[in-house]
């Protein structure tokens, strides 16, 4: 991080800060390190700067991504999209009503249609995207972004937190495409859980970074119980998350699909919660003055609120539910009442 410290406009100068996600990436070799060292990675980008952790997190996934095919031996043959050591990624998985992006193959793969919700694709050359094979199935794609085949809308985002790391629709016109794994892999390998759960490690590190902040309004002489109530609230739920994400680091892995997807949706839901409940408790603590005269902080609480709207919220537990019942209708009656840590 002490090479972060020095960047100029580090997380606010979109170009700086992707040219250093992408040689962190590189020197700390995460597209293959252990679980728990990319998470320490993102939550310690994050903690520094929200906006860096938002940028870093798509590139290293989509760098796992990428490794995770070699594991299986799926390795895609990314020399037709130009990919070299100075390439940066994004993941555009999302969907949106109204719009479709659809895969079509002839002497080769390309993709037709749009995809919403695209963050930073006018600064990045490359990106991993889901397509629509056919009415049932998506499938993982790479592509080059800097290609007149590809249109990138700059909006609209009228966004106050993130502001630089807009996130627009694209259009494709027979761009084409490079498959990484059959159709579905995206979805059934292990690594879609753990990267889920790595954008809650990023998520607990930008709420860690407003710590600092009540620690030191509880450690004035002004300061009251009510101040230390805060802290310990904050301290709490951060602890929490943090011991949660400790341990689904060991986990990350095991089962099947169903389990894994049960794993991330507690991890995600434990985090964002804590996140929350730090955000809420600053501005309880500390009022409107930090907010309007500390441009760090705002901007801190800012990207944060906004970033966790990629936690769905209700909807979120809804599917976790719904994944708890199926499990729960599988598993041999015998062991049905069974309970423990």
């Amino acid at each position: 991080m002490d090479a972060a410290r020095r960047i100029p406009g580090f997380g606010t100068d979109v170009e700086a800060t992707l040219a250093w996600a992408r040689d962190a990436t590189r020197d700390t070799g995460a597209a293959t390190a252990s679980v728990d060292t990319v998470w320490q990675l993102l939550a310690s980008t994050a903690a520094l700067d929200v906006a860096a952790g938002r940028v870093l997190e798509p590139h290293v996934d989509a760098q796992r991504i990428l490794a995770e095919a070699w594991d299986d031996g799926i390795a895609p043959d990314l020399r037709p999209l130009d990919v070299d050591t100075t390439s940066t990624w994004g993941v555009f998985a999302a969907e949106g009503p109204g719009v479709r992006l659809t895969a079509s193959r002839t002497t080769g793969w390309t993709l037709t249609g749009t995809k919403p919700w695209c963050s930073l694709a006018a600064h990045l050359t490359h990106a991993l995207v889901t397509a629509w094979i056919d009415d049932d199935n998506r499938g993982l794609f790479a592509i080059a972004l800097r290609r007149p085949e590809v249109h990138v809308h700059d909006g609209p985002w009228h966004a106050r937190g993130l502001p630089h790391i807009v996130s627009a629709p694209i259009d494709l016109a027979a761009a084409p495409a490079v498959p990484v794994g059959d159709a579905g892999w995206y979805l059934a390998r292990p690594g879609f859980a753990t990267g889920g759960m790595g954008v809650a490690a990023t998520w607990w590190g930008g709420a860690a970074g407003i710590l600092d902040a009540l620690a030191d309004a509880a450690s004035t002489d002004r300061a009251d119980q009510l101040a230390r109530v805060h802290l310990g609230r904050a301290d709490a739920a951060l602890w929490t998350a943090r011991t949660t994400l400790a341990d689904a680091t060991a986990r990350s892995s095991e089962g099947d699909a169903i389990d894994r997807a049960i794993l991330a949706a507690r991890v995600r839901t434990i985090v964002a919660d804590a996140a929350e409940t730090v955000l809420h408790t600053a501005d309880h603590a500390l009022g409107p003055a930090p907010l309007v005269a500390d441009d760090a902080h705002a901007r801190r609480v800012a990207d944060l609120h906004l970033y966790l709207r990629q936690h769905h919220a209700e909807r979120d537990l809804a599917r976790l539910g719904r994944d708890l019942v199926r499990r729960r209708a599988e598993r041999d009656e015998t062991t049905a009442g069974e309970s423990g840590w």
